[in-house]
């Protein structure tokens, strides 16, 4: 027991050491001396000066270039430097001193120019119903809503219909938060038709894609004496939004007054609400606090007054501002408030985890506040019920904070053990977020991968419909010039040639892209093969009542198959893993079958294993068929040897060689089941390293044979692998 108290002592203690230096590691960052860097950016062809290049160091300052293209920013070494503007990429620079930067940039594609067609008769009914059809499905399936834009503008009769279905595509992207594709398709939409309502979604959508300046511009340039009331009310909150994003806090100020003053004159109540509500945000980014608890109690008391919903969404913000100010009373107070009300507003309506109206937030903010006070009775019940909340609805951001937060609370009130225990699951939490957010980020890969491929398929839609209009007119001309005609076919032969370059060159990009997706689908066809049988050999000892013999083969099956996902991905990994691999997976087998094999590995002293590479799970199905088709159903018990030699400096031998009963007796012995089983796994291996071989020019060679002339003729192996 005093072994135990001694354990858990240390273990706290190392919680304590490990929170203070990370804080001693956050107070040293923030210690880092600051400088002024000098830069400026340029067009690399023509060396002319770019003005107005949005310049932001990451979490930190931000500026413009003058109209001789240089800047200066304040920013400590480390610091990523963003370099962004409308007409090139977005460069990235990664701070060591205070040296000058010089930006060499190129201009992107221009924007693809529409000019105005002769447009055929479609039903004009048909181009409604499809955009109708896009907006209903705009926040529920992005692709599905983008497929009926890629309709409507199949069916669209002028360039006024052309400019509403690009609008409605920058819609879609700019809710699903692809900025950068929301921007070029407002530009289109104003090339078709230019109206204030699609400037002002331009103008947000380049603010949230950090082009500020860009977005100063287009605000700046409406033309105020042409809009609603509730448009110049939404002009100047975008202007105070962007001013306050780059820290021009009067200027923000002044904006925010200015729709104050048309919302409060035309009886806007929510843009009263939401504009005082800014103007608080303001203030406090400026720390004149004071003002800005006044104009949030303002904004509070107005959001009272209106709908539920955002009347708690006030409070939280408030709340935050409490928290901020270290007025936790107040703040704890406006939080318990707020839950009352979201459990009536959850009765209508459901919230997803990323909104602040969540119970499993707002209860591990107050446990958080209470805490703060060092409140700990109070503390605790919060954060528990926030991670039950968390639990239930799958929030692990929120289930790992508060686990952490209520260790830090255990640790804090003497109560030892209990915070061992919330740390060791605040320590699983964290290994189970890791893995869902590789996951998402997956996810969105493969969302942005799809609906850029299906804006570059619009965007060539039209293109395409442009020039065929081009052509017609064209020919209609050539018809009248024999002389023109002549060229046209001449000019038509070339295009051919190039197309038969192109296609060739695809083609052969294109084998290459359908062998390695060959490569993929035979690997994961091969690793749910040895898992099932390794889940047997588990469900087996756990049959007989051997609970112990089946936690150590688990324990050892699950490092197997962590090494084998990790490689899962590779076309050749080190030799020196895959032998790793080997030795665990025979180590597994012969636990099981220990009473009808003993096995050898040997590997020959002189090899260098790290200069020699090989396809993962290579050699695993040849060792599992000796074990399972040959020495399983010896009479005497039987040996496996794995052999390892060099044969020249440039290539090596795998020997796998069993004095098991042989490819005849076993193949006698199988059901046709089992036929079919093995005859395609090593189907899939012989497809493997012919697909490996034609890849890289005869890299791995395998040869099957008989290895003796006894009874038990037995089975060997010889893998050959070459260096690259």
């Amino acid at each position: 027991m005093k072994l135990i108290l001694k354990q858990i002592w240390f273990v706290c203690a190392l919680l304590c050491t490990t929170v203070l230096l990370a804080q001693e590691n956050s107070k040293s960052l923030n210690s880092q001396p600051r400088f002024t860097v000098r830069g400026s950016v340029v067009e690399s062809d023509t060396k002319n000066p770019i003005p107005n290049v949005n310049i932001e160091v990451n979490g930190g300052s931000y500026t413009t270039t003058d109209d001789i293209g240089n800047f200066r920013i304040e920013a400590r070494k480390g610091d990523e430097l963003t370099i962004k503007h409308k007409d090139f990429e977005t460069v990235y620079y990664t701070i060591e001193s205070n040296e000058r930067i010089k930006v060499e940039v190129q201009p992107s594609a221009a924007e693809v120019q529409y000019s105005k067609k002769k447009y055929s008769r479609i039903n004009p009914e048909l181009f409604k119903s499809l955009i109708d059809s896009a907006e209903t499905h705009l926040k529920k399936d992005a692709k599905k809503s983008i497929q009926f834009i890629e309709k409507a503008l199949g069916a669209s009769n002028s360039s006024k219909e052309n400019g509403e279905a690009f609008e409605v595509l920058g819609d879609i992207y700019l809710h699903w938060k692809q900025f950068d594709l929301a921007v070029s398709n407002y530009r289109i939409s104003l090339q078709n038709r230019s109206t204030n309502t699609v400037k002002l979604k331009l103008a947000s959508a380049y603010k949230l894609n950090k082009n500020y300046q860009e977005s100063l511009q287009i605000y700046n340039g409406i033309n105020k004496s042409e809009l609603s009331n509730w448009q110049l009310v939404e002009l100047y909150e975008g202007l105070g939004d962007v001013h306050l994003l780059t820290k021009s806090y009067q200027a923000a100020i002044n904006a925010y007054n200015e729709g104050l003053k048309v919302a409060k004159k035309h009886l806007i109540s929510p843009k009263v609400t939401d504009l005082n509500s800014k103007i608080a945000q303001v203030y406090n980014a400026k720390g004149e606090t004071q003002k800005a608890e006044g104009f949030f109690n303002e904004s509070l008391k107005l959001a009272n007054s209106q709908n539920k919903k955002r009347a708690v969404e006030e409070k939280i913000k408030v709340a935050d501002f409490q928290n901020e100010t270290n007025n936790y009373s107040s703040e704890i107070q406006l939080r318990k408030e707020a839950l009352k009300q979201i459990k009536d507003i959850q009765k209508d309506s459901v919230f997803n985890n990323e909104s602040a109206l969540t119970p499993q937030k707002q209860n591990y903010k107050i446990g958080n506040a209470y805490a703060s006070q060092r409140d700990y009775v109070n503390a605790i019940p919060y954060l528990k019920k926030s991670i039950e909340e968390a639990d239930t609805k799958e929030d692990l951001i929120v289930q790992k904070d508060a686990t952490r937060k209520l260790s830090e609370v255990y640790r804090d009130a003497g109560e030892f053990d209990k915070a061992l225990v919330a740390y060791q699951s605040y320590v699983d939490l964290v290994d189970k977020l890791y893995s869902k957010k590789e996951q998402e980020i997956s996810q969105a890969a493969r969302f942005s991968k799809d609906i850029v491929a299906k804006q570059n398929r619009i965007l060539s839609l039209e293109s395409d419909r442009a020039l065929s209009e081009s052509k017609y007119q064209l020919n209609v001309e050539q018809a009248k010039r024999q002389k023109i005609i002549i060229y046209s076919l001449i000019g038509g032969v070339v295009l051919l040639l190039v197309a038969g370059f192109l296609m060739f060159k695809y083609i052969k990009q294109q084998r290459l892209a359908n062998n390695l997706l060959a490569l993929k689908s035979l690997r994961s066809q091969m690793n749910p093969h040895f898992i099932f049988n390794a889940l047997n050999s588990v469900n087996s000892f756990i049959a007989s009542n051997d609970e112990r013999t089946a936690n150590k083969y688990l324990t050892d099956f699950s490092l197997l198959m962590r090494a084998v996902l990790e490689n899962s991905e590779e076309d050749f990994i080190p030799l020196e893993k895959e032998i790793a691999l080997l030795e665990l997976y025979t180590k597994l087998e012969h636990f099981r079958f220990q009473d009808k094999f003993d096995y050898k590995i040997t590997i020959d002293e002189n090899i260098h294993i790290n200069d020699f590479v090989i396809p993962p799970m290579l050699l695993q199905p040849y060792i599992e068929n000796a074990v399972w088709h040959g020495l399983r159903y010896k009479k005497v018990k039987g040996k496996l040897d794995i052999a390892i030699t060099q044969s020249n400096p440039d290539e090596i031998k795998i020997t796998i060689t069993d004095d098991g009963i042989g490819r005849q007796k076993s193949k006698a012995l199988k059901t046709e089941h089992q036929k079919k089983q093995n005859s395609k796994g090593m189907g899939n291996i012989k497809k493997r390293v012919a697909i490996l071989n034609e890849m890289y020019k005869d890299k791995v060679d395998v040869f099957i044979d008989d290895f003796q002339d006894e009874e038990d003729t037995g089975t060997k192996v010889v893998v050959t692998l070459k260096k690259d």
